[in-house]
């Protein structure tokens, strides 16, 4: 018997009654990545973010997880606010958790966003390897690796403050609780899985991200039975954070025309 995980989510924000998002964030980062689209997008949605297990406001895994848990968690904690459907959006794990979502509770979600994210990401022997590394050396002796992936050369030049935000929000993620998540994507691949996934999904991939190119997005795209792709430029794998204004625009009128097909019947 496995413990779901408890998932911590933030007050939705927005107009009464406008439908609800829900934001997933990346390995290592906290909801704060969401920030800034958030206040763009709640000019039309109720939006809401979850932490991680063990980042954040989320407590401390008593046992390892997977993937799929972290979906289980995130639904129990809409339930216990009275949540049912919601569009989504995730980057990188948040997208993980969003496509095991997508399998496992489709009749919940309007729509998917998967940002910057994979149907697999990397290899498992590398992720055990970086497991390996976070409980010997911390989550902190990630951090000079971490900002040449998530960040482009220009944010890190001239929005320090975002950047050292975020890498701060590494440093103080739970050692376990990462090493943990590295293990649940070690063991996560729903390659074969994509085309039972009906909902609308968008995958956005960003132009400089290393971490999950374009191929990735792509292979999401057109595996499951109606999805897009989109680029974010100017962006690496952090493009919520580094591109607001832009991944908020793609985000909103995707959701918007699912909302009003929804309104529609159709």
């Amino acid at each position: 018997f496995v413990t779901v995980p408890q998932i911590s989510i933030t007050e939705p924000r927005g107009p009464a009654g406008a439908p609800l998002v829900v934001l997933g964030a990346a390995l290592g980062t906290e909801t704060t990545l969401w920030d800034a689209a958030t206040d763009l997008l709640r000019d039309r949605y109720r939006v809401l973010s979850f932490d991680h297990p063990g980042h954040g406001a989320s407590p401390v895994p008593p046992e390892p997880f997977t993937i799929a848990d972290v979906g289980a968690g995130v639904l129990i904690s809409l339930d216990s606010i009275g949540e049912r459907e919601f569009h989504y959006a995730g980057v990188s794990l948040g997208g993980t958790v969003g496509l095991e979502l997508l399998l496992a509770a489709g009749d919940r979600i309007l729509s998917a966003a998967i940002v910057c994210s994979g149907a697999k990401i990397g290899e498992a022997p590398g992720w055990h390897e970086r497991a390996a590394t976070v409980r010997a050396d911390g989550t902190a002796s990630l951090m000079s690796g971490a900002s040449e992936r998530w960040f482009t050369t220009a944010s890190i030049e001239h929005d320090s403050a975002m950047t050292t935000r975020i890498l701060n929000s590494l440093r103080d993620t739970d050692d376990e609780s990462y090493a943990m998540c590295c293990e649940a994507l070690a063991n996560f691949d729903v390659q074969d899985a994509l085309g039972r996934i009906a909902k609308p999904v968008l995958a956005l991939w960003a132009e400089h991200d290393e971490v999950t190119p374009e191929s990735l997005s792509t292979f999401i795209a057109q595996g499951v039975q109606d999805g897009r792709v989109h680029e974010i430029k100017n962006a690496s794998h952090l493009a919520p954070a580094e591109q607001p204004a832009a991944v908020a625009a793609v985000l909103g009128e995707f959701f918007v025309r699912r909302t009003m097909s929804k309104s529609l019947n159709l």
